[in-house]
């Protein structure tokens, strides 16, 4: 190299020339300096990108469903007279409150106690025959013992006095059947309760079991409801069911099915469910419309916000962050349910692992992300988001 410029120096024509020749050789020096200072220098390295991310906690969706129903009675009696007659009188009414024991209805008694009159007349001339046949038979008895009597005379006192003894016997049913009957007159209730429906009006002539009143039993009340099919399958016998007042949300109490219809209704195709309420409120009288909120658990699944879901072909996906290298893959996941603000995933994601929520835009496979940190009260949302709220049990 340096032997040019001297080579240029000696000689005034090369002068000219040598400038034309220095420019390229000076330009071409530079560009391999440069080039051997970048080979000693290592490359910076690509800063990490920062996106939101958080941490999959595993839940169970739980999914309110309410219906509308009545208050109704566990257990209803209707009331009938064991024989007919014409109603002399029905004391009670719809909405009254009845005692075990207490009189709802009357017939007319005047035929039931002629039977009865007539019956006690019959055992007593019963009783004469037999103390008739009596005397006889024990006078034929000492006669056949002396040998002044036949045989048959002995014999036929001793039937006549079981003959007589036997109508005693049927005279003695007859005027028990008589009080009965005369007993049966009067129409009382079993247990205690409230009057829900009458059919019949005092003089109206009835039959042995029409029913006459109706009662609902004080001892336990249901709540009842037209439930789709759908709902039954799910198991719904060990679920605790809130019933509340449709007037009154404040006025509540817990129930259990207590029985499923086995049959559809042929016009609304619902079954009914009955719901035994445990220690319901006195606001929640018969009749009285309710609301009944049963929770269905699903399967353990996972719920992510709806921004961290992106797409690996046509598939659903979500950015996966290695906790060791702080680097991110894309995973596909099964998408079983999109709500407004959320995604429920069925399968895919595992609990604890992290996934990118915000930031996804720009993303590839390998890429070094930095966590950015969790925003203030009001300013986003949190990353507490991926997992679905539940119920407390109850």
């Amino acid at each position: 190299m340096k032997l040019i410029p001297t080579i240029l120096a000696a000689s005034p024509r090369a002068k000219t020339f040598g400038r034309e020749i220095v420019r390229p050789v000076t330009a071409m020096a530079l560009v391999l300096a440069l080039a051997a200072c970048g080979q000693n220098e290592p490359a910076p390295p690509t800063a990490a990108r920062p996106v939101r991310v958080a941490t999959v906690e595993e839940s169970k969706l739980a999914n309110d469903t309410k219906l509308t129903g009545e208050i109704q009675a566990e257990k209803n009696v209707a009331l009938g007279f064991r024989i007919g007659g014409r109603v002399s009188e029905r004391p009670v009414n719809v909405g009254d409150r009845v005692a075990a024991g207490q009189v709802v209805a009357r017939l007319d008694p005047v035929i039931e106690r002629n039977a009865l009159n007539a019956a006690k007349a019959a055992l007593t001339a019963a009783r004469g025959e037999v103390g008739t046949a009596r005397n006889t038979f024990e006078r034929q008895e000492r006669l056949m013992a002396q040998g002044f009597t036949t045989r048959p005379r002995f014999d036929q006192a001793l039937q006549a006095q079981e003959t007589a003894q036997a109508q005693l016997e049927n005279a003695e049913a007859q005027v028990e059947l008589a009080q009965d009957r005369l007993g049966f007159t009067e129409l009382r209730a079993d247990v205690a309760g409230v009057v829900t429906a009458r059919s019949v009006e005092p003089g109206e002539v009835v039959q042995a079991g029409q029913v006459i009143v109706q009662v609902a039993r004080d001892d336990g009340r249901d709540a009842v409801f037209n439930v789709p099919a759908r709902l039954l399958e799910a198991k719904t016998g060990d679920a605790t069911i809130r019933i509340a007042l449709a007037e009154d949300a404040s006025v509540t109490a817990y129930g259990r099915v207590r029985e499923v219809a086995p049959q559809a209704d042929p016009v609304t195709r619902t079954f009914q469910v009955r719901v035994g309420l445990i220690n319901p409120q006195e606001a929640m009288r018969l009749g009285s419309t309710v609301t009944g909120t049963m929770e269905l658990t699903s399967a353990a699944i996972v719920a992510i916000p709806a921004s961290a879901l992106a797409q690996s072909g046509v598939s659903p996906a979500v950015w996966i962050v290695d906790p060791t290298s702080s680097t991110v893959s894309l995973r596909n996941v099964d998408v079983l349910r999109f709500d407004p603000n959320r995604v429920i995933v069925s399968q895919g994601l595992e609990p604890g692992e992290v996934i990118v929520t915000g930031g996804i835009q720009a993303l590839h496979v390998g890429q070094r992300v930095s966590p950015l940190p969790e925003p203030k009260a009001g300013a986003g949302r949190s990353a507490a988001a991926v997992s679905p709220p539940t119920r407390p049990p109850s």
